[in-house]
């Protein structure tokens, strides 16, 4: 695909970096030309210095060939104005960053003639709304339009799972799981039978919805945090406080502006607002924190919500973090900190997703793809047509290639955790680990 990016921030830069090494033909523009030269020599990219509503900049770019345009600078109108003019100057696709919700309540995104409207604060929401189901995961990540949950979990000396072999979780587990990534020590591994899980190993479980909370019921860990402090009054804890209470979560947050105290108040019916600095430990201690599920760090800082969210962990409380910042992510691995939500790789994230979808009727069968381990694995969902070589054989039979893995089969809504005399059927869905790059076909697995 012939991918136009407009902006290259910290979002801009996520979706080059990931987008060009799927081998789509890029173009980026931006006003700095510090930045688009940065990307160009970095990314092998094609780059502009310009502004992505000037229509001769756009012409520049040949955008009536242009298959997707994605805006993302910091501004939302220039997002939506910049789609608006690439659509009428012959864009397929369009898709803006829009952080005001407003703007997506007012207009579908079709009536603007943009292909999607992505909400970086909402879909963090979500992400963090997600974790708070299984307070003791790092990462969850949905497939199978939410049937089946990828899940990155810590295995620790006092965990069941601890010196465990792969091929005997059954003897410690009543739910049937797979394993279908490991990381350790910064590498990853698609685990065999033999693999033996030790303290510090991060895994990657697959399971349905059901399957994933009876496998934390096995674990004897905590589900579906019922209170939680949240610190910073931001768009993203007003999105959370409300997908919060829905699900009657108890919510108290902490804001230092006594004016986004007023308007947090004004918003939200069921949240208690506490005017406060939420680097104050006494208060933290004061307002309850102890006795909380849950304590997600949501102010404008990075390194200010690094600090807060260290001293948290000492004091035995589920920390989830927020940050803009992705270089920052590698840093935070052995901090104490539970969980990272990267709000600049969220969005990327879900505009990719939309990408591969864009490619999926083009050229492309992946439904879905996942990076873990910092990119060093992926995970693919695909459909099974006719088409696939192994249509209808035994697993045991199948030779994938090395460092491929079967992690699951979506099959008349149901999660199928594949044995060896399981086989692939026309229509499934199926979920594929692999450490192998740019997989854009089913008949790729095989050896």
């Amino acid at each position: 695909m012939k991918i136009i990016i407009v902006g290259v921030g910290n979002v801009g830069r996520e979706l080059v970096k990931q987008l060009s090494r799927e081998g789509h033909d890029i173009i980026v523009v931006d006003t700095n030309t510090k930045l688009v030269e940065e990307m160009v020599n970095i990314f092998d990219v094609m780059g502009i210095t310009g502004n992505g509503v000037s229509l001769s900049t756009m012409n520049e770019t040949g955008i009536n060939t242009c298959d997707l345009l994605i805006a993302c600078t910091q501004y939302d109108e220039m997002n939506m104005l910049c789609c608006l003019v690439g659509k009428k100057l012959g864009a397929k696709e369009t898709i803006a960053r829009v952080k005001n919700r407003e703007y997506s309540e007012l207009f579908s995104s079709r009536e603007l003639g943009i292909s999607m409207l992505v909400n970086p604060d909402y879909e963090s929401a979500l992400e963090i709304s997600r974790l708070l189901r299984f307070p003791s995961a790092i990462k969850i990540e949905p497939f199978a339009e939410g049937r089946v949950d990828i899940i990155e979990f810590k295995v620790t000396k006092d965990s069941i799972l601890y010196n465990v072999a792969l091929k005997d979780l059954s003897d410690v587990l009543k739910t049937k799981i797979l394993v279908c990534a490991v990381e350790r020590d910064g590498e990853v591994t698609i685990p065999n039978g033999n693999f033996t899980l030790i303290d510090g190993d991060k895994i990657y479980v697959t399971a349905s919805k059901r399957g994933m909370h009876n496998f934390f019921r096995d674990l004897g860990q905590a589900q579906n945090a019922k209170k939680v402090m949240i610190i910073g009054g931001s768009r993203i804890a007003t999105y959370l406080s409300q997908e919060l209470a829905k699900v009657d979560v108890n919510v108290k947050i902490i804001e230092k502006s006594e004016s986004k105290c007023a308007l947090l108040m004004e918003n939200l019916d069921k949240a208690t607002v506490i005017n406060g600095d939420g680097t104050d430990r006494n208060l933290l201690v004061e307002e309850g924190l102890l006795d909380c599920d849950a304590l997600i760090v949501l102010t404008d800082l990075d390194e200010q919500n690094i600090i807060i969210s260290m001293h948290a962990s000492t004091m035995g409380v589920k920390v989830i973090t927020k940050i803009d910042n992705v270089s920052y992510y590698p840093l935070l691995e052995n901090s104490g900190i539970d969980s990272v939500v990267a709000t600049k790789a969220t969005t990327a994230n879900e505009i990719i997703k939309c990408v591969r979808g864009m490619a999926n009727s083009m050229d492309s069968a992946v439904n879905k793809l996942y990076r873990i381990v910092d990119g060093k694995a992926e995970v693919l969902e695909f459909k099974v047509t006719p088409s696939f070589k192994g249509l209808s054989i035994p697993f045991s039979i199948i030779k994938l290639k090395k460092n491929t893995l079967i992690a699951g089969i979506i099959r008349d809504g149901n999660l199928i955790t594949p044995s060896g005399n399981d086989t692939l059927e026309s229509d499934d869905l199926v979920l594929v680990v692999t450490l192998h790059d740019n997989f854009d076909d089913l008949n790729d697995i095989l050896e």
